[in-house]
């Protein structure tokens, strides 16, 4: 009767138990545990880079704290060659990542100063009016432009466009844009 017993609880114990991982009932809680902590870090693991990236401040947002002449500021942003081809159509964001507008065209002034024809306003492209926009006040980001030292009322309150004494450069012209990051 005794052998009856130890063998129906090794039987069960066996049920619990297999000789390539070694489970057994007294662990159950601990793997149970180590399952509910992976689901957690798996949930919540995302969450935490994201966090960690929106404590970073984005480019330009300290910048009115601590005021410095616009070109100082561009030298800071580490300006790099950009060919002039590559930044027609590119999409000029704000702060809050909204399109501001699409760069038409690159002209270079009579003072010698760079500009980007931006297309701002308008429907759905419909109505837009062209803005000039200082190379010096934005920055890139991949295939994007960030508006880092104009905000959305500037473009606003900016004039048309109008080129009396603007050469547009050509598509294979080299100009330097500083870098921006989100």
């Amino acid at each position: 009767m005794r052998t009856v017993r130890l063998q129906k609880t090794l039987r069960k114990q066996l049920r619990f138990t297999n000789s390539r991982d070694g489970f057994d009932p007294e662990n159950r809680k601990v793997k149970f545990h180590v399952i509910v902590l992976s689901f957690t870090i798996i949930l919540f693991a995302p969450a935490g880079r994201l966090w960690a990236q929106a404590m970073v401040p984005p480019t330009g947002m300290e910048d009115a704290n601590k005021p410095m002449p616009m070109d100082e500021r561009f030298q800071r942003r580490f300006p790099q060659p950009v060919r002039v081809g590559d930044l027609i159509g590119l999409p000029v964001l704000d702060d809050s990542s909204s399109t501001l507008g699409h760069v038409r065209e690159v002209v270079r002034n009579a003072d010698g100063t760079i500009a980007l024809i931006v297309s701002y306003g308008g429907w759905f492209g419909f109505g837009a009016r062209p803005v000039a926009v200082p190379v010096q006040v934005v920055g890139i980001m991949g295939r994007e432009l960030a508006s880092l030292d104009m905000p959305r009322s500037d473009f606003a309150a900016a004039p048309t466009w109008q080129g009396a004494a603007a050469q547009v450069l050509a598509d294979d012209a080299t100009i330097r844009v500083a870098l921006a990051r989100r």
